[in-house]
Order: structure tokens, then sequence, then C-alpha cells
């Protein structure tokens, strides 16, 4: 989520507009030798193209997380449509034909159908079944239908933040929590836990927990190549790794800090969005790479498998851009 937070106990604004300072250098100096040179273009014809814009998908609400779904061709995309942490029941969720994204439809709305939503962010697809986080619990759909299946209460357990969901290699659900509170002027605080909960058999229990390691913990997405959940915190630079029963993380890279969502390509590269420098990256071998800028407030990403694009969400704009991922 999706203010910068440099003292996790500040309060600050709930859409704070994030400035994307950008340095470019352009030309050279007329002493530099040519060794030199000929190393930066080396180098520059060696970095990743920026992604080209592919469309957009608009009339979103507060859009905070997609998800694609080969078996539908079609994208989810949560719907706040407020305050993060209002318990106002209006969240949905929308439905995106990934083959003509002007296609939408509302498949999952709250106060419909005996249907309880009211802040979804992140999202998994078992199956039939769509994971949604919700501020405090974890709520099952049918993604064909949108009706309610099941509703995991994570309150006994102190989740104050419910963010990004991710499905693990042994079929269990795992959810990020970031700890962080809007109050109704949009001020947020940090008055909870930095955790991981994990639902096995819709049995939740906290698989971690550590204020210092996870900072904030936002993304989270499972490198099944490496064997770990790659994490993207909010309030760190560092993006991490961690296996389930393990009491730490590791580093994975260090780029721009505040991220939000996290994915693993398919070539094993890393997709991270950073509020803090309006942008998504790419991480190769550590080393993090700008490959679209100049996107305020870049919320929970997605990719389309089958045509090799990312779904941003746009959560200030109201809308999901999408992108072709090059090599």
């Amino acid at each position: 989520m999706h203010s910068i937070v440099r003292d996790p106990r500040t309060r600050i604004p709930l859409a704070l507009g994030l400035t994307a300072f950008v340095a470019c250098a352009k030309g050279e100096n007329a002493s530099t030798d040519s060794a030199t040179a000929k190393a930066a273009d080396t180098a520059a014809a060696a970095a990743p193209a920026l992604f080209a814009s592919a469309g957009a998908t608009d009339s979103m609400k507060t859009p905070e997380s997609v998800r694609y779904d080969a078996d539908l061709d079609a994208y989810f995309v949560s719907n706040i449509n407020g305050n993060p942490s209002q318990k106002d029941g209006n969240g949905f969720i929308a439905r995106v034909d990934a083959a003509n994204t002007s296609a939408m439809t509302r498949v999952v709305q709250g106060g419909k159908g005996g249907v309880t939503l009211n802040a979804p962010k992140g999202m998994a697809i078992v199956g039939d079944t769509l994971w949604v986080a919700d501020i405090d619990a974890v709520r099952a759909f049918n993604k064909r239908t949108g009706a309610a299946i099941a509703t995991v209460d994570l309150r006994p357990m102190k989740a104050e933040f419910l963010n990004d969901v991710v499905v693990g290699p042994d079929g269990a659900i795992y959810i990020t929590d970031s700890g962080i509170r809007f109050d109704a002027q949009g001020g947020m605080t940090h008055p909870g836990q930095d955790q991981i909960f994990k639902i096995s058999g819709r049995k939740p229990t906290v698989a971690f927990k550590s204020d210092s390691a996870l900072k904030a913990p936002n993304g989270i997405a499972w490198d099944g190549s490496n064997g770990r959940f790659i994490l993207g915190p909010f309030n760190d630079k560092v993006v991490s790794a961690w296996k389930d029963g393990d009491s730490t993380v590791t580093v994975v890279g260090t780029g721009p800090g505040g991220y939000d969502g996290v994915e693993v390509l398919r070539d094993g590269r890393i997709l991270v969005t950073s509020w803090a420098d309006s942008s998504v990256h790419v991480i190769a071998n550590g080393t993090f790479r700008k490959v679209i800028g100049n996107v305020e407030g870049p919320a929970d990403i997605g990719v389309d498998t089958k045509r090799n694009v990312v779904a941003l969400p746009r959560f200030n704009a109201g809308r999901v851009e999408y992108f072709t991922i090059t090599p």
C-alpha cells in the first residue's frame, strides 16, 4: 500500500502523490576516452527496452490489485472504492476480458447477493475459487459466478491490514499484513504487527511475524525456480526472499523502496512496483532496472502469461494500464 512511510508511526495523507525524479544525462564530455565511451555504449545496448503501452481499462474505483486467470483468459481487479481501512461494504471485483480490455463486468459486488466485501486488495486463484484479502478477513468467491464461498476471519489473530495474497507450493494461501491503518480523514498509522498469515484447509496460522524483518510487507509472490517467496516491503528499499519456516529474510536486491506489487516471470526476472519513484522495475541478478516510469500510484500488478503483458492498477487514477513485457 500506498503512501510512502519513513517512520511507520507517522500519519500521512491517504492519496499522497509521489513525485518521480528522473535524472537523465545526455551527451558525453569531449575528454571521455574511447574505452569508457565504448563501455557505456555496450551497457546501453544490453539494457532492456522500456515496456510499451498496450492500452488501458478505465472506470475503476481505487483499484488495488490485478490477478490474471489463464483458465478464463481474464483479469480480476480488486476495487477498494474508498478508504482502504473502512468497512463500508462497497468494495467490488471487476473481471476484464484479456483479449478485449474494454469489456468489464463486476463479478463480485459488496452488498449484493449476500456478499460482504469492504476494501478488497490482493487476490489468488485456486481452481474456481478466488481468494481476496479484505482488511482483517480473507474471503473466497466462485470466480465464475461471484457467489460467496467462505470467510476466514483473522481478527482473533490481530490482523490489521491484509494486503497481498499468493498460493504456495503446498496449496496453502499466504497473506501479508502491512500492519497499517487509515482513519476517516485519510491519516495513516502503523498500530499492527508486520506478519504473514497462512491458510491451509481454511485454518489460519501465523507463518512469520517480525517488524524488523518484514517492514510493512506488501507484495508477495512465489518463486518456484528457487523455492522461495519474494517480498516487496513498503517501508524498506530491500526486496527480500523468505521460505516458510524461516525466521529471517534474505536480500534479493536494493532499489527505490515503497514497494507494492511483485511478480516472478517465467525467465526468473522479478517485476516490482515502486511508489517511491512511480515506476515498475525489473530485478535480474539483484540489479534493478526501471521498465515503466511516470505511473503515479502503481499498485499490485498481474501478468497475462498468454500475451506476455503486465497489468498495472493505478490506485489514484482509477484505471488499469497494460504494458508489453520485453526481454
